[in-house]
């Protein structure tokens, strides 16, 4: 069997013809096609406003600075993600404060985010890990009872919903990414979307160093030439090569979604009675996965597994060391104890292929190989 990847992204002829076409328009950057990806993300989340970025972690750090997130101010997120949830905490000047996750959903546990709340917290962020997506419901009404923001971190989790709504119809703001192994890929990418205008008006200056053309927020209108810096801003835009990607991806969203789902649910049935462990989907989450993790039940077998399927030509991966585990983290003076599950999960965890271009047989083979690899027990897939 050839090499199999974790993640792939599925590009396609009309995704090379969209890209084509912007490359032989008028505009590279700044064009029209961001509005059009802009205003075709917004809808499908069901939010008002979006704004494309550069990445995900540009999003996350100009939806902190979107609040005023500074010096003093603590913010509350998940171990289990990607170093970017927590560091644009850090790029503000704040400070993350990690709670544990539940050990059956690997999501954010609201009752210990609970116990994190302090008289300086300012944000809190939930991550829709692997595409399961946390309780929304109930984390707006934690934040409405100690007047806090949130920030969805929705990078796994584009087309999935929570309660029964879609993840930008709640209060705050939510982030997008398009990296080539997420639902969608512009190549490099993200977005923050949002229902709040006055947020949004600050995103489009944050992300273009600070500065506007907006007559309506010029401090002064000397001539039709004049703009002005109002905030200290980055140059985290998108292109309008990259957007005519995401606007050729986004028309695939449900196909890619869908077989995924088919991939999930034949990893399900095949390891739902072994002893691994699977990630859990509660009752509130229509979830769009992004990642696969199975957990052993002996963490000391991971390595002795993870190597064995390698050398199968299956790329396994790990997703996440909880962050504060980091060596940044540890010389900034956090160090291990602070959340036990998460620590647990992630020394027995293993990340399996999940995208939309694996073939039944390459599924086939992953179950197989993951099987022989655990090599304790015998049961049908």
């Amino acid at each position: 069997m050839e090499y199999i990847s974790y993640g792939k992204q599925c590009i396609e002829d009309d995704d090379i013809a969209a890209v084509v076409e912007a490359l032989k328009s008028d505009y590279l950057t700044s064009g029209p096609r961001v509005a059009e990806f802009e205003n075709d993300l917004a809808k499908i989340v069901g939010a008002r406003y979006a704004v494309a970025v550069s990445n995900g972690t540009a999003a996350l750090h100009i939806a902190a600075l979107a609040l005023g997130i500074g010096a003093g101010d603590e913010v509350i997120t998940t171990p289990i993600t990607f170093a970017a949830s927590s560091n644009c905490a850090l790029y503000c000047g704040a400070t993350p404060v990690f709670a544990d996750i539940d050990g059956d959903t690997m999501l954010l546990d609201i009752d210990k985010v609970r116990e994190k709340i302090t008289p300086t917290t300012k944000v809190i962020i939930p991550v829709h890990y692997g595409g399961e997506l946390c309780n929304m419901d109930a984390f707006a009404e934690l934040a409405s009872e100690y007047n806090l923001a949130i920030i969805q971190d929705c990078a796994h989790s584009l087309g999935g919903k929570t309660c029964g709504k879609a993840q930008g119809e709640y209060p705050g703001m939510q982030i997008w990414s398009f990296h080539p192994v997420k639902t969608i890929t512009t190549g490099e990418g993200g977005a923050v979307t949002t229902n709040d205008e006055n947020l949004y008006k600050k995103l489009l200056r944050l992300r273009t160093h600070g500065i506007t053309r907006d007559k309506n927020q010029l401090i002064n209108d000397n001539a039709p030439w004049y703009y002005e810096m109002l905030d200290l801003g980055f140059n985290y835009r998108l292109t309008d090569i990259q957007c005519a990607l995401g606007i050729s991806q986004l028309k695939k969203l449900e196909r890619f979604i869908k077989r995924r789902k088919e991939i999930v649910e034949r990893y399900n049935d095949a390891f739902r009675d072994s002893p691994l462990k699977i990630q859990h989907t509660p009752k509130w989450s229509s979830p769009a996965r992004h990642l696969y993790t199975i957990r052993l039940d002996e963490k000391h077998r991971r390595r002795e597994v993870f190597n064995a399927l390698l050398a199968k030509n299956i790329g396994v991966n790990v997703h996440y060391m909880p962050a504060y585990l980091m060596p940044y983290y540890k010389s900034i003076g956090y160090s291990p104890g602070i959340c036990p599950i998460a620590e647990d999960s992630y020394e027995r965890m293993i990340t399996l292929p999940l995208h939309p271009l694996l073939t039944d047989e390459q599924v086939g083979y992953v179950i197989k190989c993951v099987k022989e690899s655990f090599g304790k027990v015998v049961y049908s897939s």
